[in-house]
């Protein structure tokens, strides 16, 4: 009986149910509450179609802060009591886990324009973590590269080539480039999957900065093992290695607050959760048959290729009837933040478009559970949240400039009769409600802390007086950054709705902004935050005070994103102690691996990857052997033109399309490398055979 039993399958539809309907009870609830004291608070209490619009924006607006404020509790609660007894490491012992059999798994990293050093490095520490611990051969990595520049991609080829002499990695790490840039990303991985899908049963995706230990990538194969209805398992990533002020505050806040409410949100979620795109693995077989993207059919922006694809993969799979599990206590699973707000930004931008196209499947994907169209509504609200607050500001500010400027309307639209309504102002009210706002903001950063506290975790931190003021620091400049981020979400969203075009390109992981970017960029804001606090000043001095918490961050936008972008000054912060991280007080040796600065080959100074490939013997013949045959005379001939051109004149004769075609070409490489050992010393090549011959 017990045997039978235990062969059945979970049934946690019903706790979800609960758990949700729980938390829907408490956010309308208090939305509810908040907003009759914002109705008795407005002077005509919501007897205008300005005051009417207000409390409708206010009401989206405190419940989606309530719905992160009430998710934060439940995580709080759930780990107090000792974890989630219903998630999936909970419901298997470490014995059961470690009895069971791994099966083939595929590792796959898609890059695009990445530091090649730095990102192969990564990769290594992870295989290195693997073979230590024994279960190598049940894994295979895939570096699937969709970089257009031939400098970038032949260094690629060239450090994937070193790795696999270093780690004896020989049929077992595998370098695809994509000769077109199809569907980003998710183009990518499908590519991959048409091609190698079926030589393994699940698929590991990591981004160019993700980390993830040999022990979590083995218990995360032994967890699909034994949940054979899970289609994707999803960690949740710590940010690490930040350098500069604006890395290390966004990895601490991460640290300290992400293990509430990831637990909250996977207690609320269970079966139905999101999928992030990374750091995460996937059931090939479910994931080939039933998330193929194909293009919107809507118009503007819900026309085309999906963006954001992580959620609508994650839905689909969950209309398939597989599971998508969010598992907080599956650890070592790192990624890195951008190392400057312009950076997080621009990031920003690429997101905001691609979740705006999630309301078209929101509300018109067929058969979608309710929870996975809740998480793409989660996901919009992360951006449009912005606008929104930017037009209720715009609309109290309408508000104040009639009561001071014009006469009292005893007889407003909706209130026509014998009776006047006397305006009415409750002073007292408006300070509880905004009291009330900034404990759901807020709060939960001191739950966090005594969280840490009851785990007896604040020497990792710093010790109680560091993290504390760590806290106080990051809800500072969490202030100071929001207004800035209103603007420029906003403009996001409305540069979605009229389908401007984004250019898809890596990401910066190491440079400093400057002040002339810095003020270029953050130009509007300032002005916009200087000219309404001015405005507010001559209307009226409540009012003005009002402002300032919005205008100061505004007009101070540029020396913030100037001072948190500095190397120097996030150091100073880590030498006093503050903004520590576990991570950076005891690091694994998945981190060493990874910090290893050591080339992953030999590099000439003076030479371009390209002049590389053409003058190093082995370079060029491992080019070549990844290089193909082209078909037809045309292109023949074509290529012989190029390859000629490039000799008496240098690449900098051709453009980065004619020396991809080249680098693409065996015949070329070969022809390049022999002529240009032949050239003459005056000779563009014989000056770089020159370099090359110094440094040997």
């Amino acid at each position: 009986m017990s045997a039978k039993k235990a062969e059945r399958p979970f049934r946690w539809r019903g706790i979800a149910f609960i758990r949700r309907a729980l938390l829907a009870v408490f956010v309308f609830g208090q939305t509810a509450i908040a907003c009759y004291y914002l109705l008795w608070i407005l002077p005509y209490h919501g007897g205008t179609v300005l005051e009417q619009a207000l409390l409708a924006l206010f009401a989206l607006l405190y419940s989606w802060i309530a719905v992160g404020f009430w998710t934060a509790v439940f995580g709080l609660v759930i780990r107090l009591t000792g974890g989630d007894r219903y998630s999936l490491l909970k419901r298997h012992t470490p014995e059961q886990l470690d009895a069971t059999p791994l099966a083939r798994t595929a590792i796959v990293m898609p890059i695009y324009h990445e530091p090649v050093q730095k990102t192969l490095r990564g990769l290594r520490a992870v295989y290195r973590d693997l073979e230590r611990t024994g279960q190598l051969e049940h894994f295979e990595f895939y570096i699937l590269s969709d970089s257009r520049d031939p400098d970038v991609w032949l260094e690629e080829q060239t450090a994937w080539q070193y790795m696999c002499d270093e780690l004896g990695a020989e049929g077992r790490l595998f370098y695809r480039r994509r000769t077109v840039n199809l569907n980003y990303k998710s183009g990518n991985v499908a590519d991959f999957l048409r091609r190698w899908g079926r030589r393994s049963r699940y698929m590991v995706v990591l981004d160019a900065d993700s980390l993830l230990s040999g022990k979590t990538l083995v218990r995360m194969v032994q967890l699909m093992q034994r949940e054979p209805r899970t289609g994707i398992l999803q960690t949740n990533p710590t940010l690490i290695n930040g350098q500069s002020l604006f890395a290390r505050l966004q990895q601490f806040a991460n640290r300290v607050y992400s293990p509430l409410f990831a637990t909250g949100l996977a207690a609320v979620q269970m079966g139905d959760a999101a999928f992030w795109g990374h750091n995460a693995i996937i059931r090939n077989d479910a994931f080939m048959r039933h998330c193929g993207l194909r293009k919107l059919p809507g118009f503007g922006l819900f026309k085309g290729p999906i963006m954001s694809h992580d959620f609508v993969e994650a839905a689909y799979m969950g209309r398939a009837g597989y599971e998508v599990w969010l598992e907080p206590g599956l650890g070592q699973s790192h990624e890195e933040s951008p190392p400057t707000l312009g950076d997080e930004l621009t990031r920003d931008e690429r997101w905001s478009k691609g979740n705006l196209q999630h309301l078209w499947i929101m509300l018109f994907g067929r058969k979608l559970r309710f929870a996975h169209r809740m998480a793409f509504l989660n996901g919009i609200m992360a951006y449009v949240a912005s606008p929104l607050w930017l037009l209720f500001l715009i609309l109290t500010t309408v508000e104040a400039t009639q009561m001071a400027l014009t006469p009292i309307d005893y007889f407003p639209e909706d209130h026509q009769g014998l009776f006047p309504l006397w305006p009415e102002w409750r002073p007292e009210w408006a300070i509880g409600l905004a009291l009330s706002t900034a404990a759901l903001l807020f709060l939960p950063k001191f739950f966090a802390i005594f969280d840490v506290l009851v785990r007896r975790q604040a020497r990792q931190f710093g010790g109680f007086i560091r993290l504390f003021f760590s806290v106080m620091i990051e809800i500072l400049i969490s202030v100071l950054l929001a207004p800035v981020r209103m603007l420029a979400h906003s403009r996001y969203i409305l540069g979605a709705f009229l389908n401007f075009s984004l250019s898809w390109a890596g990401q910066n992981r190491t440079e400093e902004t400057t002040w002339r970017d810095a003020l270029v960029s953050q130009a509007p804001g300032m002005v916009i935050g200087f000219a309404w606090s001015a405005f507010a000043w001559t209307l009226d001095t409540v009012f003005f005070l009002w402002s300032l918490p919005v205008a100061i961050p505004l007009v101070l936008a540029a020396p913030t994103c100037v001072l948190l972008s500095r190397v120097r000054a996030g150091r100073l912060f880590k030498k006093r102690g503050l903004l520590i991280i576990p991570e950076e007080r005891q690091r694994s040796l998945l981190m060493e691996d990874a910090a290893d600065q050591g080339r992953l080959s030999p590099h000439q100074d003076g030479l371009t990857s390209f002049e590389e490939a053409i003058l190093s013997p082995r370079l060029n013949r491992m080019h070549q052997d990844l290089a193909r045959l082209p078909r037809g005379v045309v292109r023949r001939e074509s290529l012989n033109r190029l390859a000629q051109l490039c000799l008496d004149f240098g690449p900098d004769a051709l453009t980065r399309s004619e020396l991809s075609h080249l680098c693409r070409d065996r015949e070329s490489l070969a022809w390049l490398h022999n002529a240009a050992w032949r050239s003459s010393p005056e000779s563009f090549w014989g000056e770089r055979l020159a370099v090359l011959s110094a440094m040997d």
